[in-house]
Parts: structure tokens; C-alpha cells; sequence
């Protein structure tokens, strides 16, 4: 089945932040309302087909602030040579960071993907040895792993905005991750999941089956309001219910 377009309507929600007056919650309703899951060695073919079982870590994890590095650190720490597959490589950040062509600090790559990322066929079991950790010890992956992978593909962005009167305010925006917010090397990218009708296979919407990074990317009250605007686009009857996923299936 094809990816859609990038461009097709959308339902949007904006509401006060319960937890802070000055800041916005604009929330996408027809990305968090679709059944978009990742197929992560269930049938995901690779951003790039020449590397078809390293799903969306060819190319390392950029960290979102020098803190994001540290506590990644921490975990890294804790690996076991039965927990990644690389262990050799060695476990100080001069083994596993690199900095790209503008500088800025991310994971290293090695043989085409990132070091953290076992392969198909290792007796440890394939996937990021990040994840791996988590299951093991009763974590949520988003404790272990870089931001910017437990984010994907949801995508939160900040604005300072002044509005008519005077009063400034910043307005949060979480919406889906899709080609674009990867630059203009998105459009390079040989398939993505997050408009491929192939992921969007998921018993439950996005705003449950991630819950726990939406937590973390909004904090409880801003949540629990946002999931009370997702369940009531949900109870309409699929006829009234405008600007649906295009990639979701007939439901």
C-alpha cells in the first residue's frame, strides 16, 4: 500500500495548559486519534532499503541537550555484553559519540547504523540495546533512550507568540513526526512509517498506545485534558468524524 501525501486536513485542539497559564497545548487530533504503531521487525523495511533491518537508526540519534547525553550515559553504564552487542566498543562517551558535519553531538554510527543497535541473529536478540536494558530492568524506554527515539514519530515544537492585546504566550505544539521533520533530507528517506497505511495497524490510537511519552512530552494534567478531547473525537460516528488519518484503515 502507498504512503499518502503529506498535505490532507487536519483536526486540531488548543487548550490552556492546566499546569501553567502562560503556555498552549496545540495538539494534532488526527494524528493522536490514528493507529499508527511501529512495526520495528514486524515487517518495517528500513528508512533506507540497503539497510532494510535497522529500521529508522541508520543514522544515530542526535541528543536534544547536553543533560539527554548524561542520562544516557547512566544507562549505558549498566549494559551488559548480553545486553548489547557491541560491548566491546566500550561504554565512555568517546566510544559511542560522535559529532556530525555541523558539530552537534549524537550516537556513533557503526556499519550503517547505530552502535547501539543489535542485529538479526545475535543471540542477545535484535533491537537497540537501549530498549533492551528497559525491558529488563522494569523501565519504560523512554528512561534509557536518547529524546529525540522514544519521541518518534510524534513531534513537539515551541513557539513565543504575542498576541493581539499584548499578553505573550508559548504555544506547544504536538503533532506527527513525518518526512518533513527530518529537513530536507526527508524526502531522501526510501520509506517512513508514520503516512505508510503499512503502520498504521495498531489496536489502540496513538494517544494511548504512546501515553506514557505524551506524559513525558506534556506533563499529567495537559495529558489528561488532551485524552478527554481524543475520546470525544472517537465516540462520533465515523461518518461525522472529519479530517480522519488518510493512512488509518476503513473503520
Amino acid at each position: 500500500m502507498p504512503e499518502v501525501d503529506l498535505d490532507f486536513p487536519r483536526a486540531w485542539v488548543e487548550f490552556v495548559d492546566p499546569a501553567d497559564a502562560e503556555q498552549v497545548f496545540r495538539c494534532d487530533l488526527t494524528w493522536l486519534t490514528s493507529f499508527w504503531a511501529c512495526i520495528f521487525g514486524a515487517g518495517c523495511p528500513g528508512i533506507y532499503f540497503e539497510q532494510p533491518d535497522a529500521g529508522c537508526c541508520t543514522l544515530g540519534a542526535h541528543f536534544s541537550e547536553t543533560a539527554d547525553e548524561r542520562r544516557v550515559q547512566r544507562f549505558v553504564d549498566e549494559l551488559t555484553p548480553a545486553d548489547w552487542q557491541r560491548h566491546a566498543v566500550g561504554r565512555s562517551r568517546k566510544a559511542w559519540v560522535e559529532t556530525d558535519a555541523e558539530g552537534a553531538r549524537k550516537t556513533r554510527v557503526v556499519d550503517g547504523s547505530c552502535v547501539f543497535l543489535n542485529q538479526p541473529g545475535w543471540s542477545g536478540g535484535a533491537g537497540c540495546a537501549l530498549h533492551t536494558l528497559a525491558l529488563r530492568t522494569g523501565r519504560h524506554p523512554v528512561e534509557t533512550k536518547p529524546d529525540v527515539c522514544w519521541q518518534l514519530p510524534i513531534r513537539r515544537t515551541y513557539e513565543n507568540v504575542t498576541r493581539p492585546d499584548g499578553t505573550e504566550i508559548l504555544v506547544v505544539t504536538i503533532s506527527e513526526y513525518d518526512r518533513r521533520g527530518w529537513g530536507a533530507g526527508g524526502h531522501d528517506l526510501d520509506w517512513y512509517c508514520s503516512g505508510n497505511t503499512e503502520a498504521h495497524v495498531a489496536a489502540d490510537p496513538v494517544f494511548l498506545s504512546c501515553e506514557r511519552e505524551l506524559r513525558e512530552l506534556m506533563g499529567e494534567s495537559a495529558y489528561a485534558e488532551l485524552a478527554g478531547h481524543c475520546r470525544q473525537r472517537l465516540t462520533q460516528r465515523t461518518s461525522a468524524r472529519t479530517a480522519s488519518h488518510p493512512a488509518d484503515p476503513a473503520r
